[in-house]
């Protein structure tokens, strides 16, 4: 298939030969799904804690007797029936990390670029070389591209600090070497912008 090209101006000025059995036959929904929840899970610090019965202060001698007082049976003040008293079943610092095989991220990869695709999310752009940092044109270009009131990711074949420097500082987008593309960050924004480069190498990209 053909695909558009688009300059800052936001105007066609070419098109693009990409071939769409590249990113499979179908849109892969379980599979982008689970690579989203890995992703999330492997952010997550794991440092949260609560004090058990054991480890709250206090003295472990039992309040009263067992009977006789007209009294519930208690152990210890420092029960997690008790105010002040220690949590039962609570969280406890641990490893949320979860693991998932190469291919697999690849094709939920691939399923991810196909949604946009398949849903006219997917623009490709001719970008040139930025001299300087300069925010205010790479905003521009995005609104001339009507991608402006939406988030979009910028996927670029090869690193420019100037680039990088220039997208930072935009609230709704976000820049990316193509080589760290993931499903979680191609769905997690609405619109996926790929330079002219980034497309000839997808191919490259999807199997690396």
């Amino acid at each position: 298939m053909e695909l558009s090209i688009f300059n800052e101006q936001g105007q066609e000025v070419g098109k693009v030969q990409f071939d769409e059995k590249l990113l499979g036959e179908k849109v892969r929904r379980k599979l982008m799904h689970q690579a989203v929840v890995r992703y999330e899970a492997n952010r997550r610090q794991g440092t949260h804690s609560t004090t058990s019965k054991a480890e709250r202060a206090g003295t472990g001698k039992k309040p009263w007797k067992q009977k006789h007082t007209g009294r519930a049976r208690a152990g210890m003040r420092r029960s997690p029936l008790w105010r002040k008293g220690g949590v039962a079943f609570g969280p406890r610092p641990r490893d949320h990390r979860q693991e998932m095989p190469v291919r697999m991220r690849r094709e939920a990869l691939k399923s991810a670029i196909l949604s946009k695709l398949l849903d006219q999310q997917l623009k490709v752009i001719d970008l040139p070389e930025y001299n300087e940092p300069k925010a205010k044109r790479i905003a521009t270009t995005l609104k001339k591209l009507g991608l402006d009131r939406q988030s979009c990711l910028l996927a670029t074949h090869k690193a420019d600090a100037n680039l990088i420097k220039s997208v930072r500082n935009l609230p709704r987008a976000l820049l990316l070497p193509a080589r760290n593309l993931n499903a979680y960050e191609v769905l997690k924004h609405r619109n996926l912008l790929l330079t002219k480069d980034t497309v000839e190498h997808l191919g490259e990209i999807v199997k690396a």
